[in-house]
């Protein structure tokens, strides 16, 4: 009909224009970056299956991952030794101690018989808590005894630690105390907390570093 000829054309972008461009080049990357990963997999398959048809060598390999372990264990033990606390090397998990502290830095600690002060930066252990706490020392009170009494509170925080102690709490005492903080690295640990909260990523890491070895890839 007469309609027919007076109806606008359909309007299509153009093939060339810079959209269908950066489309097309995107799915050329993806779909490269997908056989290349592909390949990678069946390369390593293979390498695996080569390797387990030569037991000896096989079993050299997973010497070499437990040679790794277990020096990661005594370098670990090494720290405890020369720092005299049970854990060396902590990562902050909260913004508590904002902002001088920020979630995911790692800290160093000592626990040597060096006299705590207020404005110390401890780690701490309560009783039927999990995790350990990193806050600072607000007061430190000696007794005639020799023992110690110390209040604690988070920079970030409006009020001490009370609320967290064990219950009837006041204080907490040296045998608490896991180290004391004497240097740190800022957002290094954030791994380690990415690692907490997907328990899945860790495995595939761990067992990603473990076949890596025994394959004999660097």
């Amino acid at each position: 009909s007469s309609d027919l000829g007076n109806r606008p054309c359909p309007r299509f972008a153009p093939l060339s224009s810079p959209g269908c461009i950066w489309l097309g080049c995107f799915l050329a990357a993806a779909g490269a970056q997908r056989v290349s990963v592909m390949e990678s997999l069946h390369q390593y398959a293979n390498e695996f299956r080569d390797l387990a048809k030569r037991p000896r060598t096989f079993l050299t390999q997973v010497l070499n991952l437990g040679c790794i372990v277990f020096s990661a264990l005594m370098l670990w033990k090494g720290l405890m030794v020369t720092t005299m606390s049970e854990s060396p090397v902590v990562v902050v998990l909260s913004g508590s101690m904002e902002p001088g502290l920020q979630r995911g830095d790692i800290l160093f600690l000592t626990l040597y018989q060096d006299e705590f002060k207020p404005g110390d930066i401890v780690v701490f252990q309560i009783e039927g808590r999990d995790i350990p706490i990193v806050h600072r020392m607000m007061n430190v009170h000696e007794k005639a005894d020799g023992t110690l009494n110390m209040l604690t509170k988070g920079d970030n925080n409006q009020v001490d630690d009370r609320g967290l102690y064990a219950h009837r709490q006041l204080f907490i005492s040296r045998k608490e105390i896991m180290g004391r903080a004497q240097a740190y690295l800022p957002y290094v640990g954030m791994v380690t907390i990415w690692l907490n909260d997907y328990p899945w990523l860790k495995y595939v890491l761990i067992g990603s570093m473990g076949f890596f070895v025994i394959i004999g890839r660097e």
